[in-house]
């Protein structure tokens, strides 16, 4: 069995049903300007790499459209230490099959806080995942996918075994509809595509740390709201006006309140 077999095999049995490969030559041929610095490659960060392997797990949809709240902060939080784990475990196994490998940390950063001195990490899962096939950058920064939209987190192992990269999506998942735009409350994002979309870092980061101290982040509201993604078929979520229509439809809004009224700090419910 080819190890790209086993690796998919291992996986599935895992429960991880999103998986990706790209050789570390493919950040050399840059999708976009500006691209991200050569000190931010797989095989600068760790030099026996020659292929990074991408994982995914999606958010369900339902917690996030509670967002900001405790819900779709601890669901954030369990995702991201799946990550952790499964990548861990992922390189482990190539390991033991003679692979030098090694995963990298979901979130290569120590609190929020360090984001507003230093908004970057030191490697990109993002630009990993769209190297690896799994999906495109949406003009909410973020990396849609045809299953999960924007509602997916990703984790990389790098690994010595050489495989071919899996095909790119050639055509954007986006749809401009700027839904995210519409909704983000601090105004952070333009019309632009990616990478030009994102004009406030700062705003976004801020708000961020914000929802934190009152245990409330992250804030999710532009991921909630694209209408990206079979899981809006499969929660009957296709109309995204339903964030916004309380009067046809006031369950889920009443739904949506009352989570977001316990768990954190802040005194009235938020988000649209």
């Amino acid at each position: 069995m080819k190890i790209r077999d086993r690796i998919a095999e291992y996986c599935s049995s895992l429960g991880i049903s999103m998986v990706g490969c790209a050789h570390v030559k493919r950040w050399e041929s840059p999708l976009f300007e500006p691209w991200i610095p050569k000190q931010f490659y797989p095989h600068s960060i760790y030099p026996e790499a020659q292929t990074a392997i991408v994982i995914g797990l999606p958010i369900h949809l339902p917690s996030i459209e509670t967002a900001p709240s405790i819900w779709y902060r601890e669901e954030y939080k369990t995702v991201n230490a799946l990550l952790d784990q499964y990548s861990w475990h992922l390189a482990s196994f190539l390991n033991d099959l003679g692979y030098p490998s090694v995963s990298i940390p979901r979130d290569g950063y120590g609190d929020i806080k360090t984001l507003l001195v230093q908004p970057l990490a030191f490697f990109s899962h993002r630009h990993a995942a769209v190297l690896a096939g799994l999906g495109t950058f949406g003009r909410n920064n973020m990396v849609l996918t045809k299953k999960w939209g924007p509602r997916v987190r990703f984790g990389t192992v790098l690994t010595g075994a050489e495989m071919e990269s899996d095909p790119l999506i050639s055509s954007s998942l986006c749809t401009t509809c700027n839904a995210c735009i519409r909704a983000c409350p601090v105004f952070a994002l333009s019309e632009d595509d990616y990478p030009e979309s994102l004009t406030d870092k700062a705003a976004c980061t801020n708000r961020s740390a914000d929802l934190n101290k009152h245990f409330l982040s992250p804030c999710g509201i532009c991921i909630k709201v694209c209408p990206v993604g079979e899981d809006r078929m499969l929660y009957d979520r296709t109309n995204i006006r339903m964030y916004e229509d309380k009067a046809n439809y006031p369950g889920y809004h009443r739904g949506w309140d009352h989570v977001r009224s316990y768990g954190g700090l802040l005194e009235k419910p938020g988000g649209p």
